[in-house]
C-alpha cells in the first residue's frame, strides 16, 4: 500500500508530524482523512491558517509554510500495529528530514509519537508533557499537542483546540522574533 507524500520545504514555519498514516487516509490519499478524526476541525478552529482547510485541501498547506510529515511512514488500521522496527526505521528519516528542511516549530500529534522519538535517538522519554519541549530538533522547536485521533478519546475537541491555540500562539510569537 503506497502511504502519504511529504509536504516539506525548507524553512517552514510549522511542520506537524502524526505517528503514522491511517489505512484510510493513505488510501484516500490525504492526511487525516478518518472523518472522526479530529484533526481538521481543531486546526480551523484557532485558525492556524488565514482560511479553512480540509483533508481533501491538505496540499495546500505549503502555501500557509506549514507541511506534515509522519514519525513512520507505513499506514496501519492502528499504532499498536506498528513494530520496533517501523519506529527505529522512521525515527532516523524523521530526524534526517527535519535537520534537512528546518521548520521554525515542530508539533508531535500526541505524546506517544514525540515519546518514541526520544527513546530511539537516546534521550530520556519518561517525562513527556504536552506543551513546548526542552528538546530541539536542530535549531527547530519543539511542541507537543495531544493527537486528534478518534482512537484518543482521552481529550475532547475542546481540550485540543486549547492545546492548539498555545500551539499558534507559540508559532506566531517566534514569528516576530524573526
Amino acid at each position: 500500500m503506497d502511504t502519504l507524500p511529504d509536504y516539506l520545504t525548507p524553512e517552514l514555519d510549522l511542520v506537524f508530524v502524526g505517528i503514522n498514516p491511517s489505512i484510510m487516509s493513505a488510501r484516500l490519499g490525504h492526511y487525516y482523512a478518518n472523518p472522526r478524526n479530529r484533526f481538521w476541525r481543531v486546526f480551523n478552529a484557532c485558525e492556524l491558517a488565514e482560511t479553512h482547510l480540509s483533508c481533501e485541501m491538505d496540499h495546500q498547506i505549503l502555501g500557509y509554510n506549514m507541511g506534515f510529515t509522519d514519525l513512520v511512514k507505513r499506514p496501519t488500521r492502528g499504532v499498536s500495529d506498528l513494530t520496533i522496527s517501523d519506529y527505529r526505521q522512521g525515527v532516523q528519516e524523521l530526524k534526517s528530514k527535519l535537520e534537512f528542511y528546518q521548520p521554525l516549530l515542530i508539533c508531535f500529534q500526541g505524546i506517544t509519537a514525540y515519546r518514541q522519538y526520544l527513546h530511539l535517538i537516546g534521550k530520556d522519554s519518561r517525562v513527556v508533557a504536552l506543551g513546548k519541549q526542552t528538546e530541539k530538533i536542530g535549531n527547530s522547536i519543539v511542541f507537543v499537542v495531544p493527537n486528534p485521533s478518534p482512537a484518543n478519546a482521552r481529550f475532547n475537541l475542546s481540550t485540543l483546540i486549547d492545546w492548539s491555540r498555545k500551539l499558534k500562539d507559540l508559532r506566531d510569537d517566534l514569528k516576530q522574533d524573526t
